[in-house]
């Protein structure tokens, strides 16, 4: 097997299992049960100098963490088109790879698959070679080592050799693009010196226990409303939210994108906005929490809340609608007295 057989596939093909493009890392992600995932971070772990090729947006969190179990210099990794681009609209995978970047465990890069196809995923070391092979929804690991490696059944040194060159060569070429999304450490460190530790306390456990993929820039509850949400919770100023995390701040978003999340939270009554005069021109809008579960919940199971708050039916100005809000109760003369 040489490097560019593994492509194997069409493209509509790709898309549908997370090898093809795609334009959102929500899109993709989260993938219960990803065996393919599995696989490639059990097989990459511990391993040194690895050089990858063509990695989807799928694969890329198995990655990160087999790298979190490895040493050693930075791993090269050539994603595929769209990839890098994406990142810069999910907080959850984004944050992590740049934190990655950062600490110089990973050089990130775009360029093309090898192959012809979308099977043309390629892991290289200096003494293994694994290949994603297969068709749509039924893709592997073809691993190749060289005789060193008591765990391979395939061994063929000089097919490492080449390979590992062609990943090297396909790296080389491929374009370098900064990831538009803070590092973790940045994040966390500019929320404390522009809100509070409160607030970067609780978005450090959201992140901890985020599953990448969630809370994407397009899901109908989106990073941008979650973090309003968490603002919220600590009555901050929506101006500081929005200086912290808009261009200006840590770049996770413009900061006028923020307000139809906040007036989504404001409709279905989960938060409220307090006008709150502050010398010349416009009053300042303070954000604070009114819905109790939300108040009351750990950080880790916000989410939850705004998820089933957002799955309740609304009129046509964005508020709740009476019926579902009053969904489940009775009135208190048909209640059962003990």
């Amino acid at each position: 097997m040489t490097a560019d057989d593994v492509g194997i596939g069409t493209d509509a093909d790709g898309a549908s299992d997370g090898f093809g493009e795609a334009s959102e890392v929500a899109d993709v992600l989260p993938r219960p049960a990803d065996a393919l995932a599995d696989a490639v971070e059990t097989a990459l772990a511990g391993r040194s100098a690895v050089v990858a090729v063509g990695v989807p947006i799928r694969l890329l969190p198995a990655v990160l963490a087999a790298r979190e179990r490895s040493s050693g210099p930075p791993w090269r990794i050539a994603c595929r088109p769209g990839v890098v681009d994406a990142l810069s609209r999910a907080l959850v995978l984004g944050t992590a790879v740049a934190e990655a970047v950062e600490n110089g465990e990973i050089r990130i890069r775009t360029g093309e698959p090898l192959g012809h196809g979308t099977g043309g995923t390629l892991f290289a070391s200096p003494e293994r070679v694994d290949a994603v092979v297969g068709p749509c929804g039924d893709r592997t690991l073809a691993t190749t080592a060289t005789d060193t490696d008591p765990e391979a059944t395939d061994t063929d040194a000089e097919a490492v050799d080449g390979a590992r060159a062609t990943a090297e060569s396909r790296f080389d070429a491929a374009s370098a693009a900064p990831v538009e999304m803070p590092s973790r450490t940045r994040l966390l460190a500019d929320a404390r010196e522009v809100l509070d530790d409160r607030f970067a306390d609780d978005l450090a456990a959201l992140l901890a226990s985020l599953d990448p993929g969630e809370f994407g820039r397009t899901t109908e509850v989106s990073d941008r409303t979650l973090l309003v949400a968490l603002a919220a919770r600590h009555d901050h100023l929506f101006r500081d939210l929005r200086t912290w995390v808009g261009t200006d701040g840590v770049g996770i978003a413009p900061a006028q994108e923020f307000t139809g999340d906040r007036q989504a939270l404001v409709g279905r009554e989960l938060i409220e906005s307090i006008k709150v005069p502050m010398g010349p021109g416009r009053p300042m809008l303070r954000l604070r929490a009114v819905d109790d579960a939300l108040l009351r919940a750990r950080a880790e199971e916000v989410p939850s809340v705004l998820r089933g708050r957002f799955a309740l039916p609304t009129d046509a100005d964005g508020r709740i609608r009476d019926d579902a809000s009053r969904e489940g109760r009775r009135p208190v003369w048909e209640r059962r007295r003990w």
